[in-house]
């Protein structure tokens, strides 16, 4: 079982109720997959550092800000059904790709939905360039914005769909963009500039080949966080000395996927 952190959206005792019920056993040891009770947050945390099969559960939503969980493959008062369905062989295991991060060439870890760099609580813009290398896509832009999210086909519902859910008189919080399998997602944070080198585009948000090699930089220097590669509340500070770079990753993650949902 891997609940959500801090105080959990389900009491771990009512989780292994139903998980007895269902006819399964929870264990220390080599599980055959493992349960992720939580939001996307919490999703995307345990896809980046477990090897094993995960379920995804959500939690139903009580107010507005409650947790959506878009990558949930069943609800926890839908969880006895799923169980049992898995008993019966009605699943698969979907190995979904992960995204490699550097800095300065040195591992910082793999992503399962997404990496960011943002701005700290102690600055306002900040001034970066995106460089895109690879045999099928090359550029060069430079930006003034809150930051740039780099997503999987799997994060494309977090982060990177801002611009769908702000679109019109009211923001939409079903609202999500997609990334097509073999792609890797690139979006602005709330920029107030952007330009690729050598043409007239001011892009927001593309799509490149998935090989790509994506180096992000500091041209001015500014208080700059990259999130969604450690457990870091604060994030790892980033400097004008600092080349991030995200690049395919060697693992996968490995989703149980729910026929017929």
């Amino acid at each position: 079982m891997l609940l959500d952190g801090g105080t959990p959206k389900v009491p771990p005792a009512a989780l292994k109720k139903v998980i007895s019920e269902a006819g399964m056993k929870v264990t220390d040891g080599k599980a055959d997959f493992g349960l992720v009770v939580g939001g996307d947050g919490r999703f995307s945390r345990y896809g980046r550092t477990e090897d094993m099969p995960l379920l995804f559960v959500g939690v139903r939503a009580k107010g507005a800000a409650g947790s959506k969980a878009h990558l949930a493959q069943t609800t926890f008062d839908e969880l006895p059904s799923a169980l049992k369905r898995i008993r019966g062989g009605e699943f698969s295991i979907d190995e979904q790709k992960r995204l490699g991060v550097l800095r300065n060439g040195k591992q910082l870890g793999e992503v399962f939905t997404d990496v960011y760099l943002q701005r700290g609580n102690e600055s306002t813009c900040i001034r970066y360039k995106v460089r895109v290398s690879g045999r099928e896509a090359g550029f060069e832009e430079a930006a003034i914005g809150d930051g740039v999210v780099v997503a999987t086909e799997s994060g494309a519902s977090g982060y990177y769909s801002y611009p769908d859910r702000i679109k019109g008189e009211w923001m939409d919080p079903a609202a999500f963009a997609s990334i097509g399998k073999g792609l890797v997602g690139i979006c602005h944070i709330s920029p107030t500039f952007t330009e690729r080198e050598g043409s007239s585009q001011h892009p927001l948000r593309y799509t490149v080949p998935w090989g790509s090699r994506i180096d992000i930089s500091l041209y001015r220097k500014a208080d700059a966080r990259l999130y969604g590669v450690s457990d870091r509340r604060s994030g790892i500070a980033i400097t004008t000395d600092d080349v991030v770079t995200v690049v395919p990753g060697k693992k996968t993650t490995k989703v149980v996927l729910l026929r017929g949902t």
